[in-house]
């Protein structure tokens, strides 16, 4: 099983940038090779919505298309850490941000069910 801490949630103006980082750990001989790993966001009274995943099998592969051209992953396999960098973000990026993760198979998913492992989750509110 796989631990997700996130971090690097905040307060931000519209048009500011933000960069979560998604810290993994696991037991002896983990590696994020073996993983797919998501970041979802979800606002209160909604369902979680996919916004990007990685894995070895299919590389970057974006889920959310406000987020094209603005957010982006980066994997540190040594490091252990997903990070989604966030830029030009809007009021309506205001949600609770989690990321997750799948093996068995490894692939990449948009949907929350897809996934066994989750953080706790950071919060990002973007307003002037």
């Amino acid at each position: 099983q796989v631990q997700l801490v996130e971090s690097g949630g905040g307060l931000v103006q519209p048009g500011g940038s933000l960069r979560l980082s998604c810290a993994a750990s696991g037991s002896t001989g983990f590696t994020l090779n073996d993983y797919a790993v998501a970041w979802f966001r979800q606002v209160p009274g909604k369902n979680r919505e996919g916004i990007t995943c990685i894995s070895t099998f299919d590389g970057e592969l974006p889920f959310l298309d406000s987020a094209t051209g603005r957010f982006t992953l980066s994997r540190d396999i040594a490091g252990n850490t997903v990070d989604l960098q966030m830029d030009n973000l809007a009021q309506n990026d205001t949600a609770k941000y989690y990321c997750a993760a799948r093996t068995r198979p490894a692939y990449c998913g948009s949907a929350a069910f897809q996934y066994k492992s989750w953080g706790q989750g950071t919060q990002v509110t973007v307003s002037a």
